[in-house]
């Protein structure tokens, strides 16, 4: 197999990368910043339908939220509301007292026209950066919107940076720009901002899709593969180079799991195939996921910090 140019790294027992105990961190000082708060910050997650798995989801955030000093807001709408009632109902939360952040449970019933619910958020309030003023100044680079960035994106490099021995976040000074990285997938939520934000860092990873000619090839030969492409186990110890770092935000269902019980997510990569030859790899579940949440809430206190200003 082709060797990593990850110096120390190589030969390693592979290492998981705990997404829970750095979710921990970030919760951490997200309490600690929300307590110096003149006022408590309100943060909503807008729930369309009585999906039990969306409806678990926002529970979660809701329950997180309030754990660190957040007021959750309850904002839940029968399946029935139509488009333009709806856009009306997030106008109104734009105005809630201490608003600093509003997302919406995904997926939308079919009926809703989502971008246009998306876009009725208050850009300034869109800690999903999902509505197309936030997306734009995104990808534009703004500084401000970098830190309020899409929060799985920003959980990808988290977890890159928790690494040790790597600084992605100064590649230059320390030759990390040299590294190969593989961005494989270019959704929305993970491959493309992911992409953009190793790229506003001076690193340059190349994109792999399903329509790339020679992926295998492009994987092998690949330090670091961070994948979002949402096909489960996909990723073999074969596929991969001596040393990789993997970060995996892939979330699927397994196929295998018993009728009737609940369905058991999985990931991208195949750990325990790539565990004698990758170095680093995040989880699934509690790897991306957990710190997504985490950077959820944290893009939820840099708005409240902007209106103290």
């Amino acid at each position: 197999s082709p060797k990593s140019d990850l110096g120390d790294l190589r030969g390693r027992t592979m290492q998981i990368i705990d997404g829970r105990k750095i979710q921990k961190e970030i919760l951490a000082e997200v309490r600690r910043e929300v307590s110096k708060l003149s006022f408590q910050p309100v943060f909503t997650d807008v729930l369309v339908g009585d999906d039990p798995a969306s409806a678990q989801y926002v529970r979660m955030k809701g329950k997180m939220a309030e754990s660190v000093g957040i007021r959750f807001h309850n904002a839940n709408f029968p399946n029935s509301i139509q488009t333009d009632k709806l856009i009306t109902e997030l106008k109104k939360l734009n105005k809630v007292k201490n608003m600093c952040g509003i997302i919406i449970q995904l997926p939308l019933p079919a009926h809703i026209d989502r971008q246009a619910a998306l876009d009725a958020i208050d850009s300034r309030l869109d800690v999903d950066c999902l509505g197309d003023v936030a997306s734009g100044e995104f990808y534009a680079g703004l500084p401000e919107r970098l830190k309020i960035g899409y929060p799985t994106a920003l959980a990808c490099m988290k977890l890159l940076d928790s690494i040790p021995n790597i600084d992605f976040k100064n590649p230059h000074r320390l030759g990390e720009a040299s590294k190969k990285i593989v961005v494989w997938g270019q959704g929305m939520l993970v491959g493309k901002p992911v992409a953009t934000l190793l790229k506003f860092r001076g690193l340059n990873p190349e994109i792999v899709t399903s329509k790339t000619p020679n992926k295998k090839a492009i994987i092998k030969n690949a330090d670091v593969v961070i994948s979002g492409m949402g096909r489960g186990k996909y990723i073999t110890g074969e596929m991969i180079k001596v040393g990789a770092v993997i970060i995996d935000a892939g979330t699927s269902e397994d196929s295998k799991y018993e009728p009737g019980a609940s369905a058991n997510i999985i990931g991208d990569v195949d750990t325990e195939s790539v565990q004698d030859v990758a170095s680093y790899v995040s989880p699934v579940p509690g790897g991306v996921g957990p710190v997504t949440v985490a950077q959820l809430l944290k893009n939820v206190l840099t708005v409240a910090k902007s209106k103290i200003r």
